[in-house]
């Protein structure tokens, strides 16, 4: 059984609209921050402004492929896609690590050749200027971004973030650079300072690429959320157990098929009618949940793999009474 569609809705459409108007003041904001830059980088020669420089540029093309897959993950899935196309937004945010991988390797060799040939840095006010302006647009966004991440659940939008609240640490990098370079006659501690954003870049697309591969490889939910969907379906006492649980996520979705025990002198109706129930108590917690129950009728199910790790519900007193609880429940029994 399916949970049904029209009580999440309005929700999801609440969340699309977040996701959209983010996206778009995210690419707006990038371009803002690549303008400021480049003049910052013409009027001063930084090597650790031109890092920012590049990173601002690859966020700009980032932005645009989370905008595009954030709206191509929220389309209709049609005949071709059954389950959605929420995972386009982990091929986005594969598309991202590659860009903060590129970003990272450019930024480095710039960094090391200036390391050995130091240049002196000029226009140093104006440098900070920018950084100091690009890092108050830049927590705004972020502090946006935050939000919508938790209306949405979005991949692609927390890929996005990463980038950005990396570049908050980054321009505190770059600041000492440029005041170092410019005020402190130490154009080396700027090589330096971009060396460190290199790094710094290269770290954070890692992570971006084990997300986006966790999510490709359906990887499960987090144990919080596994025991949040294993509570909500044992409050109900005529539901005496869960088992063959699995999850993963599918963009913003989170896909989630059981199998639970009932007492089999139930008629089909009320069966259902449980488990509809059941269905709405997962959606109150999860609202853009896609949600598959599978009845079984207690102690005749036939033994399951369980990929939680855990014995099934019911196969331990197999041969008691259908009518009687089976004693306490975990969130994996």
């Amino acid at each position: 059984m399916t949970s049904p569609a029209p009580s999440s809705t309005p929700v999801r459409t609440d969340a699309e609209t977040a996701a959209r108007n983010v996206t778009r003041l995210s690419v707006g904001v990038a371009a803002v921050l690549i303008v400021l830059k480049a003049f910052a980088l013409g009027a001063s020669g930084s090597v650790s402004i031109l890092a920012s420089l590049a990173d601002s540029a690859l966020d700009l093309v980032a932005s645009l492929v989370t905008f595009v897959a954030v709206r191509w993950a929220a389309a209709p899935g049609g005949e071709q896609h059954r389950f959605g196309r929420g995972k386009g937004e982990a091929l986005a945010a594969l598309v991202q690590a590659g860009l903060v991988f590129a970003s990272a390797t450019f930024i480095g060799w710039e960094a090391i050749q200036r390391i050995f040939d130091p240049r002196p840095v000029t226009a140093g006010g104006w440098g900070v200027s920018v950084i100091l302006i690009s890092t108050v647009l830049t927590l705004g966004l972020v502090w946006m971004q935050s939000r919508a991440m938790r209306q949405t659940r979005s991949m692609a939008i927390a890929a996005d973030r990463a980038h950005y609240a990396a570049d908050l640490a980054a321009n505190a990098v770059v600041l000492i650079g440029v005041i170092s370079g410019a005020f402190l006659a130490a154009p080396g501690l700027d090589a330096a300072a971009g060396l460190v954003v290199s790094v710094w870049l290269f770290w954070g697309a890692l992570g971006l690429l084990r997300g986006a591969a966790d999510h490709l490889l359906d990887r499960a939910v987090p144990d919080s959320d596994r025991i949040a969907v294993t509570t909500a379906v044992l409050s109900d006492p005529r539901i005496y157990g869960v088992h063959q649980l699995r999850t993963r996520m599918a963009g913003p979705v989170m896909m989630i098929q059981m199998h639970v025990d009932m007492n089999p002198a139930l008629t089909l109706e009320a069966a259902h009618a449980i488990i509809v129930e059941a269905e709405n108590r997962l959606l109150a917690a999860f609202p853009m949940a896609d949600i598959l129950i599978h009845p079984d009728p207690h102690g005749r199910a036939e033994p399951e793999d369980v990929p939680t790790g855990g014995p099934a519900a019911g196969e331990a007193d197999a041969d008691s009474a259908p009518e009687i609880d089976p004693g306490p429940r975990g969130p994996w029994s």
